[in-house]
């Protein structure tokens, strides 16, 4: 009895211990950072009283539900602290990829991990721990390995949804606005982009709820080379809504070189302040805005030597800032209401919905940037127009000064100098990589005096290095002129720029670089060159040369050159020509090329003096457009108009005449005299007359009525000004008694410009890059296309084709190739074909065979991205990669798809090489057949696509083709015939050759016995020998 006392007592006594040693508590040692499966966790847990653990996930998605999932449960005793290892499993939807059998769920925002004491008995909570874990996306999860099979409607649902391809649609709240380089004019015209909502569920809550609170921020380089010369401000990054007004954000340029930043708040309250600091000159700064509610944080960060200037400045609101960036659309540069300033643009960029720290540091330069080193040029052209112009004036000076130095010679002489030494020494030093342009410099000073400036020394390095380079393409008359067209470049001469990028783009005479060819197109591009602008547009349509593909900044170059192809078509002068498209390889158009000296012209001018209205038109026309290879003389073409006019009473020469003199275009401006002309014009079923009259009705008198009168009579009759004025009209809102109607007007526009009219295609792109809110989408790719036609019809573009071909005409190849090459870099497809097709030539062999083979591959190439790609470069093109053209892989596929592309455009060549494919064992592939319309021949044999194929290339309207394709065709037949008869022809063959002696010996007895026995045998004849 006293041992058990004894027993429980010393038992009691541990358990009092052991109740005063332990503690409640429970601690997760190891908790992952992410929620991903099989992890190993570990449980530090200790109690004073019996109770349990319990491990918990709790889930939070976006839908605002709270799940809470119990994963394990043991139960805990009084006692030290123990370590519970356990694998920690979650739910396989949480931490695997949705693939039929896991299931999807909802959007995870938390997911944590709870471990918790609870006393047994009481279900009262004492003490907890909880750690965080980060849910994976969706589809950035693993695949889960299954252990068990499938049953068949799992199956069949992984069959149909091959979930495990999935790819997350990733959305960033980053967008880039610009990520490229856009060199701006100073004009009208930027970069329109716009945003959309967010896909995400998440990302568009949080954007709409920051509308009315805006917390978002704006990167931007710039780099600008002029003052803000406009009366207010010039356009740096602005955003207009749907109404047309400003909103947030609105930056723009002062004159004084300040920031004007401008922000609206609700109920359209637009407020702004003024930037203390200055945007310096060419030099690349990096620009952010940042919106924080009621306060707007601007800083510039100015990179240049290894220099780094920084500047900042804030403003706080008395109001929220307001700012919904799927509102209307964003602008970077100049647009309808504004100028740009003058410079160039970086990358540009937006964070929606969150201010990242570093986005005010900039350390260095973007790649973009840094790569063409472009302030670097900037400062070595001024240093050298500098340097040039203080050159000219000490020439200048000098030459005024010669005869007072030689009137000085021989007193010095007698005085203080020894005969022989040196006389008025020139006092001008000049660098050696300058000599040259120095010395033009003093030419021109020697033949001009005092009236020379740096843009004629610019000229004249131009005309020099065109000549020397129409000597020779060597690679060492290149190297020399290239220095000479880029000093030129820096002298107002952007002509020899865009020249030089067309040299280095080409690899013509130079290595081959595209960063160097797009730095001279940007400068070039710059000083508003319209072929440098015409280059980078289609650079960025179609992504050439390492440039990114943008419709948008493609656009802002082609709106240019499109509204200054309108100006220029008002104001036509012998530099400008127009643009016709004419292939070297067209004999028949070549003939017709003339000139007033030509038989063709003098033809025409016999004919008109003999009483054909229609000569006496023509003559006009080609003088006052420069058409067909005679130059532009508006003052021949205006008398050419008067007698057509006046002695044929032709009703076209009458409106012509009419729009000269209305105009002052060759003759001095009458225009009561025009409006004779016009009305007779008229009278006679002229169209454009009757439209000629409403626009002067317009202009001069403002009769409204009268004029859209007449327009509406002339649109009936399909005539494009009609339809581009009454557009302008309702635009405006002079249409009488109507009120201003923007869709309307962009009806009549899209007539014009189906009608052919340049301005209304140039006002209907302006409406699709923007687009009119419930009326017309955006459609920045069919803007950038029709804006590209437009740029294509300028007269400066016209006029380099011509002297490409003029110099083709006279067999000047090397000019002939400078020029249309200069025209094929604009991306003018005809001339990209001509620069091919003399490459190809290579008359005379003055290209190196490495540059001919290169030149042929990628200019045929271009060639075939305009809408209708000439067919004798597509066979071109599919014989080269048939033939692995240059050390390429042969590929018969893509060949057989140029083949096929040039036969859909009626060209049998490429029917017949079709057949020669499928002679050398090529299969047709069903695509290519149905293309042909020959899709009942899939899987036919041989013979029947052969036979089809050349019947259909014999049929053709070629002519030239019928022979060719005709004895083809017998070829086919009489190899199907070899192979349908050979069987029995051998068969035979073999039975002749085994009867014949048998036969021969017959034949020979009974010769013997028919014979009179002194006759004898007669010799048998050999081969050959006799007659047969």
């Amino acid at each position: 009895m006293e041992t058990a006392t004894l027993y429980i007592r010393v038992c009691l006594l541990v358990l009092c211990v052991q109740m005063l040693c332990a503690e409640n508590r429970v601690s997760l040692l190891n908790p992952p950072e992410e929620a991903v499966p099989d992890q190993h966790l570990k449980v530090l847990y200790s109690c004073e009283q019996p109770a349990w653990v319990h491990l918990h996930c709790i889930v939070s998605f976006d839908s605002g539900s709270v799940l809470t999932i119990e994963l394990r449960n043991w139960s805990c005793e009084p006692g030290h602290p123990r370590i519970r290892s356990l694998t920690l499993v979650l739910p396989d939807w949480l931490v695997y990829r949705p693939d039929g059998t896991v299931r999807f769920s909802q959007w995870v925002l938390v997911c944590l991990l709870r471990v918790s004491l609870i006393v047994m008995g009481e279900g009262s909570l004492v003490v907890q721990d909880v750690a965080s874990l980060e849910p994976k996306p969706l589809y950035r999860r693993p695949l889960k390995q299954h252990k068990l099979c499938f049953g068949w409607r799992a199956e069949m649902q992984m069959l149909a949804h091959p979930l495990e391809k999935m790819v997350c649609p990733m959305e960033e709240e980053t967008v880039t606005l610009l990520s490229s380089i856009f060199a701006s004019t100073g004009e009208h015209f930027g970069i329109t982009k716009t945003l959309q909502p967010f896909n995400n569920e998440l990302l568009e809550h949080l954007r709409l709820k920051k509308i009315s609170f805006a917390r978002c921020a704006f990167s931007l380089w710039l780099l600008v080379t002029e003052p803000c010369n406009q009366p207010s401000l010039c356009g740096v990054l602005h955003r207009i809504d749907r109404q047309g007004s400003y909103v947030t954000p609105a930056l723009f340029l002062t004159p004084s070189g300040q920031l004007h930043v401008q922000v609206s708040g609700e109920a359209q309250l637009s407020s702004a302040f003024l930037c203390s600091f200055r945007v310096p000159m060419r030099e690349w700064c990096h620009i952010t805005v940042e919106l924080h509610g009621t306060m707007v944080d601007v800083s510039m960060v100015c990179l240049e030597k290894d220099q780094k200037r920084v500047h900042s400045a804030q403003h706080l609101f008395s109001h929220n800032l307001v700012m919904d960036d799927t509102e209307g659309y964003f602008v970077i540069g100049g647009g309808k209401f504004i100028r740009s300033v003058v410079g160039f643009f970086g990358p540009v960029v937006i964070y929606r919905n969150r201010i990242p720290e570093h986005v005010q540091t900039a350390e260095e330069l973007p790649h973009s940037i840094r790569a063409l080193n472009l302030s670097s040029w900037l400062q070595k052209c001024d240093d050298f127009h500098h340097h040039m112009s203080l050159t000219i004036k000490e020439y200048v000076h000098k030459r005024t000064h010669t005869e007072s130095c030689l009137d000085a010679y021989n007193l010095y002489m007698k005085t203080h100098r020894q005969a022989g030494g040196p006389q008025c020494e020139d006092w001008v030093v000049v660098p050696a990589n300058r000599k040259y342009a120095a010395k033009v410099a003093r030419f021109l000073v020697s033949k001009r005096g005092g009236r020379v400036s740096v843009k004629a020394v610019g000229r004249a390095l131009f005309r020099l290095s065109l000549q020397k380079l129409g000597v020779s393409l060597s690679p060492s008359s290149v190297r020399t002129v290239l220095p000479w067209l880029q000093q030129a470049g820096c002298l107002h001469e952007p002509t020899a720029l865009h020249l030089s990028a067309a040299l280095y783009s080409a690899g013509l005479g130079v290595q081959q670089s595209s960063d160097k060819s797009w730095l001279l197109s940007l400068l070039s591009a710059q000083g508003d060159h319209r072929l440098s602008l015409l280059r980078l547009g289609f650079l960025h349509l179609h992504g050439l040369s390492g440039l990114p593909t943008d419709p948008d900044l493609a656009y802002a170059y082609y709106a240019n050159i499109g509204q200054q192809t309108v100006t220029d078509r008002l104001c036509p002068s012998a530099q400008q020509a127009t643009v016709e498209v004419v292939h070297l390889t067209d004999e028949e158009t070549l003939e017709q090329q003339t000139s007033e000296d030509h038989h063709i012209f003098q033809w025409l001018k016999f004919l008109a003096q003999k009483g054909e209205a229609q000569a006496e038109q023509m003559m006009g026309q080609m003088l006052f457009w420069g058409q067909q290879g005679v130059a532009s003389d508006l003052h021949k073409a205006a008398r050419h108009y008067q007698r057509g006019a006046e002695l044929h009473e032709d009703p076209v020469s009458m409106y012509d005449y009419g729009i000269v003199l209305l105009q002052g275009q060759g003759v001095e401006k009458d225009i009561p005299k025009a409006l004779v002309y016009l009305k007779k014009a008229m009278d006679r079923g002229s169209v454009p007359a009757l439209s000629a009259l409403g626009w002067y009705y317009e202009r001069y008198e403002k009769n409204y009525v009268k004029a859209v009168e007449l327009w509406e009579r002339a649109d009936l009759l399909e005539s494009p000004d009609a339809a581009m004025n009454l557009g302008a009209m309702y635009l405006q809102g002079n249409y009488p008694n109507k009120p201003p109607n923007e869709f309307l007007a962009y009806q009549y526009f899209l007539k014009s410009a189906n009608r052919g009219h340049i301005k209304a295609a140039n006002q209907v792109a302006e409406i699709w890059t923007t687009g009119l809110p419930g009326y017309v989408d955006r459609k920045p790719l069919d803007a950038v296309r029709l804006s590209k036609w437009a740029a294509e019809h300028n007269g400066y573009l016209g006029s380099v084709l011509r002297r490409g071909l003029d110099s083709y005409l006279k067999n000047d190849m090397l000019r002939s190739l400078l020029f249309y090459l200069m025209a094929a870099e604009s991306g003018f497809a005809d001339a990209q074909f001509n620069v091919a097709y003399l490459c190809e030539q290579n008359t005379g062999q003055f290209l190196h065979p490495a540059f001919t083979s290169s030149c042929m591959w990628k200019y045929y190439n271009l060639t075939i991205h305009s809408v209708t790609p000439h067919t004798y470069a597509l066979i071109k093109l599919g014989d080269m990669l048939y033939q692995g053209h240059g050390g390429r892989q042969k590929d018969v596929d893509t060949a057989a798809h140029m083949y096929t592309t040039a036969a859909l455009r009626r060209q049998p060549q490429g029917l017949y090489n079709l057949g020669c494919l499928v002679e050398e064992g090529y299969t047709l592939p069903l695509s290519i057949l149905i293309d042909l319309g020959l899709s009942a021949l899939y899987q036919s044999n041989q013979s029947v696509i052969l036979k089809t194929l050349y019947q259909k290339c014999r049929d053709s309207d070629d002519a030239d083709s019928f022979l060719p394709c005709s004895l083809t065709l017998l070829g086919v037949y009489l190899q199907e015939l070899h192979e349908d008869y050979s069987a029995s022809i051998k068969y035979w063959s073999v039975l002749v050759a085994t009867l014949a002696p048998t036969f021969y010996l017959l034949l020979s007895r009974y010769g013997q016995r028919g014979r009179s026995p002194s006759t004898g045998l007669r010799p048998v004849p050999q081969p050959g020998r006799g007659e047969v």
